[in-house]
């Protein structure tokens, strides 16, 4: 069993890419207000929302069990409408030596396709796939385009 892997995934919404990636991108703190019943906090600890090489300190709900992440924002693109996050503490570095978030919202028709990449190495073989942790953000994808659509 490989301890390295990536798993993707999906997601058809009906707001725009730029509109996604705003949030994703530039703004996820907003996370907290698109989906707050997954996400309590997003704290800056270090440099400024939609900059690379800032640090967010996240309080969220996975699998109903209250969590912790903080992440560097490895990679902000503009003009491809992607950001990779990446985990250096909390729960997720429980299991994993790495971990790492990558999403593209792409345009397609009126609203975009979005699609996330989850980049993980395992501490050992007994580990599973963090396939739980990739539906959490198809979910939370679905939250913040059922926002975006209300405002």
């Amino acid at each position: 069993m490989a301890l390295s892997g990536k798993i993707e995934a999906d997601v058809e919404i009906k707001t725009s890419a730029g509109k996604f990636h705003d949030v994703m991108g530039g703004r996820p703190h907003h996370l907290t207000i698109a989906s707050p019943e997954k996400f309590q906090t997003c704290d800056l600890h270090k440099g400024e929302f939609g900059r690379k090489g800032s640090i967010l300190y996240w309080n969220y709900v996975h699998d109903g069990i209250a969590k912790v992440a903080k992440q560097i924002v490895e990679d902000i693109d503009d003009v491809n409408m992607s950001a990779t996050y990446k985990f250096i503490e909390g729960d997720v570095m429980k299991e994993y030596k790495s971990a790492k978030l990558v999403v593209q919202a792409i345009p397609k028709g009126e609203g975009s396709t979005v699609h996330w990449i989850l980049e993980y190495e395992k501490l050992n073989a007994d580990i599973p796939d963090p396939t739980s942790l990739l539906e959490f953000v198809v979910d939370f994808t679905k939250d913040i385009d059922a926002h975006l659509a209300q405002a």
